[in-house]
């Protein structure tokens, strides 16, 4: 396997799990099984995952926003569900009627036989998108694992310093079928530049991105790295799951800084599709089981007989397809009013974090705040403290995240209401006064114990 690593970090700042897995100079015993070794590669993490309430929960109940845990009601900010859908009565109350004509699931491979749904979600998605075509696969991992070595080939990914785990782990089966990878420092273009100026332009380039970061909220230029693209005859390759559906084109009669129909980072920042691919799923957004690439039609139809997914994999349930294409419906009717909402309520809880002086690495504004600890070790009582005040959100602990930016992250929806972030934001103000928060430029100590 090749894996050629340009970046040089101190391993405190990486995942764990993005490190080369190095053989102890020691050797190892014969009983040294691989299991073993993993789970000390993630101890923390499965430390948490076995006695902590806030991870690998069983949620018994959910009303709106508000789920129970054993007898415990708390307030939901770890969905994903940006836009509110998997509560939405027009959605929920349409999907016995496609059950009823289609049963609960198609089971054939979409390259034998294909329902209505599919097609009739490829066309919109084509609309709303303005892009040449659209490919629909069960998933975004599905869609890494399988088009990023095709893509690529025995050529080079670009990948970015802190690109998503399912993208990395891509690259790597890519490596290990003859690609090259190569990693450069998170959303710098100029670095990229270097880098691939150096490369063979004989073979196959891909610039492997995120859109909207799924722990930091923020997005990179999206122009910089299509010009890199452009110069150097590279594909440029977007994993927007968190953009698609919360933000999209900008109008000069739009409801909120999100713009409009929620039609991915490309046309929020008005980028065209040239030289680019455009990964997205529906199970954020739209709280269904699908995934789409945009991508030109020569390549649609060279996927489906190259892509395994297209060829093997069971689809996506029948419930999902139907929950796309009315979730799509209500996205034209009242899309920008979730949006709106979204916005205001992140609004409302980026300004109490201001009030209060705590540090959250969003800059953009978007429905992702995560607050790092000042001190990592701090985990563990800190999820309990929000726990037992009625506050679910999703812990970044380390290996997840880097030891510096070990800490919770917060994401808003539509769904959640003024209550339920002023709760929040009261929360937070009096965990304050038991943990130290990073802030800007220093960290301070809790003002009590």
């Amino acid at each position: 396997m090749k894996d050629k690593m340009t970046m040089r970090e101190p391993a405190e700042q990486r995942r764990e799990t993005d490190l080369p897995l190095v053989p102890s100079s020691q050797g190892r015993r014969s009983q040294d099984g691989w299991l073993d070794r993993w789970i000390a590669t993630v101890d923390d993490l499965a430390r948490l995952k076995s006695f902590h309430p806030m991870l690998d929960a069983v949620i018994e109940e959910q009303r709106g926003r508000q789920i129970r845990i054993g007898e415990h009601w708390l307030t939901d900010w770890a969905s994903c569900n940006y836009l509110g859908l998997d509560l939405d009565e027009e959605v929920i109350s349409a999907i016995p009627e496609y059950l009823a004509r289609w049963g609960t699931h198609p089971s054939w491979s979409r390259l034998l036989g294909n329902p209505r749904l599919y097609i009739d979600i490829e066309e919109q998605m084509r609309e709303l998108l303005a892009c040449e075509d659209v490919l629909l696969l069960p998933t975004i991992s599905h869609i890494h694992t399988s088009v990023l070595p095709i893509l690529v080939d025995d050529g080079t990914i670009f990948l970015d310093g802190r690109a998503h785990k399912t993208i990395y782990d891509a690259a790597m089966i890519a490596a290990g079928h003859g690609a090259t990878v190569i990693r450069f420092r998170h959303n710098d273009a100029t670095h990229l530049e270097q880098l691939i100026g150096e490369s063979n332009a004989a073979r196959p380039r891909i610039i492997a991105i995120d859109g909207v970061n799924s722990m930091t909220g923020n997005a990179p230029v999206l122009a910089d790295f299509s010009r890199v693209a452009g110069e150097h005859n590279a594909v440029l390759y977007v994993d927007d799951a968190h953009g698609f559906g919360v933000i999209g084109e900008r109008s000069t009669n739009e409801a909120c800084p999100y713009g409009t129909k929620g039609n991915s980072l490309f046309r929020y920042q008005d980028v065209p599709y040239e030289n680019a691919i455009l990964v997205g799923g529906f199970s954020k957004a739209y709280s269904s089981l699908l995934a789409f690439i945009a991508l030109p039609t020569r390549l649609k139809e060279a996927l489906k007989v190259l892509a395994p997914p297209y060829l093997y994999s069971g689809p996506s349930p029948v419930a999902s397809l139907a929950s796309t294409l009315v979730g799509l419906e209500v996205n034209r009717k009242r899309g920008d009013q979730y949006r709106a909402q979204m916005w205001k309520i992140t609004a409302r809880l980026l300004d109490g974090l201001r009030e209060l002086g705590i540090r959250t690495p969003n800059t953009s504004g978007f429905p992702i705040i995560e607050i790092p600890l000042a001190d990592h070790h701090q985990i563990d009582r800190a999820g309990q403290f929000l726990f037992d005040r009625g506050v679910y959100l999703t812990m970044a602990a380390f290996p997840l995240v880097p030891k510096n930016e070990v800490g919770v992250r917060i994401q808003v929806t539509a769904a959640n209401t003024e209550q339920e972030v002023e709760h929040l934001i009261a929360v937070l103000a009096e965990m304050r006064e038991h943990f130290t928060f990073q802030c800007a430029g220093r960290e301070t100590a809790a003002l009590s114990r």
